[in-house]
This record gives C-alpha cells, structure tokens and sequence, in this order.
C-alpha cells in the first residue's frame, strides 16, 4: 500500500460515503438514457437533467473541492516533529580514532525537533484552502448554467432544423405535384415545356435545401449528442416558452451581482484576503524547539541538551512589509476586476434584452402579416393559374416567395429561441441540480 494503514482507512470511509451517490448517478444516467432511446419525445428539460447527470466537469469540480477541504485540515495541523540522530566529536586520528566510547568528548545523540507554528497562521492556512474549495463550488455552479445553456441552444438548433426540413419537404411535395400538373397540360396543349422544366427545377432547389438543412439537423444532433449521449437521436417535444425570461430588467445590477462568474470572483476576493491575512502573520516568526540526549563513553556521564530557534526578521521592511503589502494590492485588484466584470455582464445583459425584445417583435411581424399574405399570394396565383390567367412561372416564384419567408419566419424564431436561452440560463436552474459526488480509489 501507498499509504500507512490509518490513512488509508479513513480514505476508505470517505469513499463508503460517496460511492452511493455515484451509483446513483449512473443509475439515472442510464435509465433516462434507455428511455429516450426507445423513442419517447425528448423535452429540453429531459435533455438538461440529462447533460447535468452525466457531466464529467462537475465531478470534476466535485473532487477539487474535497481536495481543498482536506488541505484545509491538513493546513491546520502543527508540523512533523524531526527526528535527529548522530554522533558529534568522533576522533579520526590518534590512538582512540573512530572509537566511539575512548574520548570524552565523544556523543552519540538522539533527539526531537519540532517547529512552533502559532496557531493563527494555522489558521488562515487553513482558511486559505477553504476559500479554495468555495471558490471551486461557485465555479461549478456556473459550469452547471453553462451546461444548461448549451443544452438548450443545441436542443433549440435540432428542434428549428427539423422544423425547417419540414417546410422543404412539404413545398418538394408540391412541385412534384406542380410537375405532374406541367406535363399534363402539356399533353392536352395548354402548356408548353418551359413551364415542365422550371417545375423540375424548383423541385431540384428544394432538394438541394433539404439537404442543407438536413446537413444542419446532424450536426446539432452531434453537438446535442456532446451532452446526452445517445438519447440525442430521440424525437423532440414541443418547444419551450421562450416569450419569458427568468430576470427583471430593472434589476439587472442586482440580479447580476449574484451572477455565477461574479460569485467564483468574490471567492477569489476572499482567497486574496485570506492570503493577506497570513502574510500579516508572517510578521511574527515561528519558533523551533529542540531536545536532544547525548550519550557518551561509559567512563564519562551521559548529557541532554535542548533549546530554542527563533528566525531573525532583521529587514521586515523589505521582506514581510514588502510580501504584505503584495496581497494587499492584490485583494484590491481582484476587487477591481469584479467590479468590471459586474459592469460589463449588466452592459452585456441589456443589449441582449433588446436583442431578445426586438426578435419578439420581428417574430410577430412574420407570423402575423409576412407569412399570410406569402400563402395568400400563392394561393393567389394558383388559383388564376387554374383559371388560365397565369402561368406556372407565377405559381412558382409565389411559393419560392412563400418558402423562403417561411423560412425566415422560422430564423427569426429560432434566433429568438437561441436569445432566450442566453438569458434564461445566465443563472443555473435550480430544479436541475447535481448531486455532489466523491469517490477514492485505492492506491496499491
């Protein structure tokens, strides 16, 4: 074994602990996996417990944090004690030269030094190591958010690609149809074969759009597929709302104080203050204690010897002062560089509310006015079509007209989808946790 016998036994209580967690975890893991597989509809809320259990970086974070807690402990221990041993004023000439016992001068010693450190450094070190390990919990906070936003935004790219397949297909559909209806009128000598060949080609330019957005829709599985494996081929469910975010925008400064990045950032702080704080215990010097028994020949009385060690800060100006005023100046900068960050995330935030409240309204347009009166307008021209006063090559370029705002209507939407996202998942959703886990292996 790597370790001595206690140690290893408390690892190993450690890790009876946690190891149900795991299994619990990977037990969700595969049961919502095995059911997606089967074909139940994928909701984006399914797919970002999914992303959540089976993520790598937040157990990731998980073992960073118990290292830190255990270095906290560690921290706050005095040092090992040193064991010395020797033999001080061995002759190596002369008649008594390398006897140990002949000169009375001669020692043979054993003894124990053990350094003093005052229990406020301990301390802060220790503290040091548990700031550590908060800041590693805020991160993993914010990567659960980053998790949950690119769920959402790979979910929402398959869900708008398939959506956008659909209106390709359907529109091939009917130039099929169209051609059909070409070559008939052909036949019976109310046509001609322009008309047959620009149906043909209409239809060859919605296939080579199928396969572009079929190209799409492989892609965002593949990226999908990143965060929940193979439950990304299951059909997908309805669309979430998306006309409603989870932030006030009149509250911005407040809301965004408490922002994941700005929380690692004010752990950060902390661990800058803490590390202050030791420098200005570092001011004091620690002392060494130090026993020693001295044997000597057995003509001669044995001895003990002890004493104390204590360092000389003789140029605290330039070294203690200097190593204060550091951290000092860095608590400063990081408190600096939060305050920017927390300006900028709010500068940020506002431009993608209006970014977001300017799609709403974009979206709207589309679907309220652009997109009827493109059907209106094909409907239009197929009925005077059939009518006889108008020509294919109206009916065509009316639904070339109607697909191609359709298919604007559906960017606009997932545009719109994709700003959401970005805003709803600034902050982690709270019913989407992941359960802490800690597993050790043994070292053999």
């Amino acid at each position: 074994m790597l370790f001595p016998t206690p140690a290893h036994a408390s690892m190993r209580r450690v890790a009876r602990r946690f190891v149900p967690g795991m299994a619990l975890v990977s037990i969700l893991v595969s049961t919502s996996t095995t059911a997606f597989a089967a074909g139940a509809p994928l909701t984006l809320t399914q797919a970002q417990h999914l992303a959540v259990e089976r993520s790598r970086q937040l157990q990731a974070k998980d073992y960073a944090v118990t290292a830190s807690q255990e270095m906290s402990v560690a921290a706050a221990q005095l040092p090992d004690p040193t064991l010395k041993a020797g033999v001080d004023n061995l002759p190596v000439n002369g008649s008594d030269r390398f006897r140990l016992g002949a000169d009375f001068m001669t020692m043979r010693y054993v003894g124990v030094m053990q350094e003093i450190t005052r229990s406020d450094k301990r301390k802060f070190r220790a503290e040091r190591y548990q700031r550590e390990a908060d800041k590693t919990t805020a991160e993993k906070t914010e990567v659960v958010a980053n998790i949950q936003r690119d769920t959402a935004l790979a979910w929402l790219e398959r869900f708008y690609a398939e959506a956008m397949a659909a209106v390709v297909d359907e529109n091939a559909t009917q130039s099929e149809f169209e051609i059909q209806a070409a070559e008939g009128a052909y036949r019976a000598g109310r046509g001609n074969q322009a008309e047959i060949f620009a149906a043909k080609s209409a239809l060859s330019t919605y296939r080579d759009r199928a396969s572009q957005v079929n190209r799409r829709i492989r892609n965002a599985k593949v990226t999908l597929a990143r965060w929940i494996g193979t439950a990304a081929d299951s059909p997908l469910a309805g669309k979430p709302a998306t006309d409603t975010v989870r932030l006030d925008a009149g509250a911005l400064d407040t809301q965004l104080a408490h922002h994941p990045r700005i929380a690692v950032l004010n752990q950060l702080e902390a661990m800058a203050v803490a590390d202050a704080k030791l420098a200005h215990a570092n001011k004091q010097p620690d002392w060494s204690v130090e026993v020693m028994y001295q044997q000597r020949g057995s003509a001669y009385d044995n001895m003990i010897s002890f004493g104390v060690s204590v360092p000389l800060q003789w140029d605290q100006k330039n070294r203690q002062d200097r190593e204060l005023a550091a951290k000092l100046a860095m608590v400063e900068q990081v408190r600096a560089e939060r305050d920017d960050m927390l300006r900028a995330h709010v500068a940020e935030t506002r431009a993608m509310l209006n970014e977001w409240e300017n799609g709403k309204e974009r979206l709207a347009r589309y679907t309220e006015e652009l997109v009827p009166l493109a059907k209106e307008r094909t409907l239009a021209a197929l009925a005077a079509y059939r009518g006889g006063k108008a020509g294919l090559d109206d009916v065509l370029m009316a639904r070339r007209n109607e697909i191609d705002v359709r298919l604007e209507a559906l960017e606009r939407e997932a545009e719109t989808a994709r700003q959401w996202a970005e805003l709803n998942f600034l902050f982690p959703d709270s019913g989407l946790s992941h359960p802490a886990t800690t597993q050790y292996k043994e070292f053999k």
